[in-house]
């Protein structure tokens, strides 16, 4: 019965605190916008990293208005003159500013769905001029060259993939059956590349009203798993063993 009170006090409480979440989250994209123009017109790539890597503290920020806090756990030396394929389970789009932030000086580069590309702020601007790879889920002829070219490029400039192999956000916390196509890609044109594991806990709970309202007093993980070696491995092994350990210390 507490529980159930405490529950209902929590949904209450949530939608006056939602709306100055938005207000605060709304003006940081709007405010980072120009921002991103600016550190790209006058410090270029590294310019622009800075003010992105700023904006993701931001937003993250944002989201002490609803009560929440952030543990990250990482108990392995990740290389920073290496390219990383960092592999993540889903829960929402904070996974994005998680990811960015705290793994941020390993500079961190996204596949997005290509409609993120345009018409939101900041975060168009970032997807477009970051170095990011916008696909088309449902066109196979684009997806696949685009994947491939990123691989490319994060080999090339030492810089991390990360890649969110469900596909789609868990809305329940429950992980997803990895699709191993994007994965096997990147693993094909970035051979050298780490493999690095991560598991992202509790951010669904942000959004298991719908985005209206949020979620209010949640603990959201992030931890970094044992990287993986290819030495070797067969993909398909390589496939298993990197499920395997991002979904371990997954909490449902």
């Amino acid at each position: 019965m507490l529980r159930e009170g405490m529950g209902a006090l929590k949904r209450i409480i949530s939608y006056p605190l939602s709306i100055v979440f938005y207000l605060f989250f709304g003006l940081t994209l709007l405010i980072f916008h120009p921002l991103q123009w600016l550190g790209v017109k006058l410090g270029g790539a590294k310019g622009h990293r800075g003010m992105i890597n700023l904006m993701n503290l931001c937003l993250l920020r944002c989201l002490h208005v609803l009560g929440v806090t952030i543990s990250f756990k990482n108990n392995y030396t990740l290389p920073k003159d290496r390219s990383l394929i960092i592999v993540s389970n889903h829960q929402s789009m904070f996974d994005v500013p998680l990811i960015s932030w705290y793994l941020h000086t390993h500079k961190p580069k996204f596949i997005s769905k290509i409609e993120l590309g345009k018409g939101i702020p900041s975060i168009s601007f970032n997807l477009r001029n970051g170095g990011h790879a916008l696909i088309d889920r449902k066109n196979a002829k684009q997806s696949i060259p685009e994947i491939s070219k990123f691989g490319k490029f994060i080999a090339k400039n030492k810089f991390s993939a990360v890649i969110y192999p469900e596909g789609t956000r868990s809305r329940d916390g429950k992980p997803k059956q990895f699709a191993p196509t994007g994965l096997k890609i990147l693993l094909k044109n970035a051979p050298e590349a780490l493999v690095v594991p991560v598991t992202i806990n509790n951010s669904w709970k942000l959004v298991r009203f719908g985005n209206f309202p949020m979620g209010v007093g949640i603990h959201l993980t992030l931890e970094v798993q044992e990287p993986i070696e290819r030495n070797g491995i067969e993909t398909e092994e390589l496939l298993d063993i990197t499920e395997k350990r991002v979904i371990s210390t997954i909490k449902t």
